[in-house]
């Protein structure tokens, strides 16, 4: 839902301006252009779901979906979409205030957990101390829009959002008001208040609430999801196994404190004696790397500092292994009733998950894995399991964890699989996202 900085409890406004549609609005529900569908069908609300519902909720007013004055919440589609572009009109009473949730999950709050593309009145007096990231067409605290494209209140508009990765365009009255690229938005308190928008799925919504009448018509939407390519890097990441071999990964050598102690000459000989052990049980079958559960750990060639990393995994019945982050222990991966994701080894800090998102043995599952100087945020099958939880350093329990490292796949006795394995490092250097 949208924000906003003092706001009043009460907001006194003319509407003789702001009329309901009557029977026009029913003739201008058009049919929708080629390759789109329509999701509000003018007449009910199949194909959507009221979440935190405020009086009377969302209504259909002769053709037009409404969020009236005495209600509003959440009000999602059933289906979740990746790349789509979204295309509607909508009409604001002064100082209107709703926004349009992209790849949100259906509980938790849309800016947050997934994205919100703010809709408001922001020529209203009342927000006149927003900030950037708040105004209409903004996504919002994440990427600002420019002003002045959206009409007066009382008359409509049309807005369109694309959605085509981590690039998100939003257009209203015909004006592009932001064009965003989300893998440059490296701004680390951005990033760790707004983990929904490392999200590549969900569902749209309308977020809303009174005081004032939010009237949409016209909603339709195209798919552009295509199916993922095995082992292909989406853009702005690079993949850490290609398919086909192990390049680019070694076998462990102990443990970061124990290598740091080996002289050049001794480590050298270690690493040549893992790599060795390594391919009679670390081996690519058709395009997944597989464990026989029978050697060490696998980690990469390189040490990464800040990153974003995505990994398929798989274990059978029993199975137990883990994401080493900076060659420290771990992203929980097991079969167990407590579910993976969270840090198995924190004592101080949080160590399960949030929630439990496993698939059940045999199964792929996917990690999204965000670490940001010593804290983690992680997503496992598109499911928030842990946020911004700071993870300690195992080895070394006086310490903060190491500023960088490698990423290890856990050995711990049992048959493992992984494939599309991605990462996009993070500069540590502080920028914000610029509008092109």
């Amino acid at each position: 839902m949208s924000r906003w900085t003092g706001r009043i409890a009460s907001i006194a406004f003319t509407i003789c301006a702001f009329v309901p549609c009557g029977a026009s609005a029913t003739a201008q529900q058009r049919q929708p252009e080629s390759g789109f569908v329509r999701l509000f069908n003018g007449s009910n609300l199949d194909g959507w779901v009221l979440t935190n519902q405020s009086g009377p909720g969302y209504i259909v007013d002769k053709g037009v979906l409404v969020a009236p004055s005495d209600g509003g919440g959440n009000l999602y589609t059933e289906n979740e979409y990746s790349d789509f572009v979204l295309r509607f009109e909508f009409r604001l009473e002064p100082g209107g205030n709703n926004g349009v949730g992209i790849r949100a999950p259906l509980g938790g709050d849309a800016a947050y957990a997934g994205m919100e593309v703010q809709i408001l009145d922001d020529y209203h007096p009342m927000y006149k101390d927003l900030l950037p990231g708040q105004y209409c067409g903004s996504i919002y605290r994440v990427a600002p829009a420019r002003r002045g494209a959206p009409k007066k209140a009382g008359e409509w508009n049309t807005e369109e959002i694309k959605a085509q990765g981590r690039h998100i365009r939003v257009t209203i009255n015909g004006k592009t008001v932001v064009n965003t690229d989300l893998n440059r938005i490296t701004d680390r308190a951005t990033l760790l208040e707004h983990p929904g928008m490392l999200r590549d799925r969900g569902r749209i919504g309308f977020l809303g609430h009174g005081p004032s009448r939010v009237e949409f018509r016209n909603i339709r939407i195209r798919d552009l999801s295509n199916p993922e390519k095995p082992n292909t890097a989406p853009p702005g990441f690079t993949a850490l196994f290609n398919g086909k071999d192990l390049s680019g990964w070694h076998g462990l050598v102990g443990s970061p404190p124990s290598r740091a102690a080996m002289t050049t000459e001794k480590l050298a000989e270690a690493q040549r004696e893992a790599d060795r052990d390594l391919a009679k049980h670390w081996t690519v079958i058709n395009g997944v790397i597989t464990y026989d559960g029978k050697h060490n750990s696998l980690c990469t060639v390189k040490d990464y500092a800040d990153f974003e990393l995505l990994v398929d995994w798989k274990i059978e019945k029993g199975g137990d292994s883990g994401i080493y982050l900076r060659g420290s222990p771990q992203v929980q991966i097991w079969d167990n009733t407590e579910g993976s994701g969270a840090f198995y080894n924190n004592e101080k800090n949080p160590r399960t998950p949030l929630e439990v998102a496993d698939n059940p043995p045999g199964q792929w599952n996917r990690f999204r894995i965000l670490m940001l100087g010593d804290k983690a945020t992680i997503f496992l099958n598109n499911v928030l399991v842990v946020r911004a939880v700071t993870m300690e350093n195992y080895w070394e329990r006086d310490k903060p964890i190491y500023a960088s490292g490698p990423i290890e796949l856990q050995h711990h006795g049992s048959p493992l699989y992984f494939r599309n394995i991605y990462v996009r490092e993070i500069p540590t250097v502080r920028s914000t996202d610029a509008l092109r």
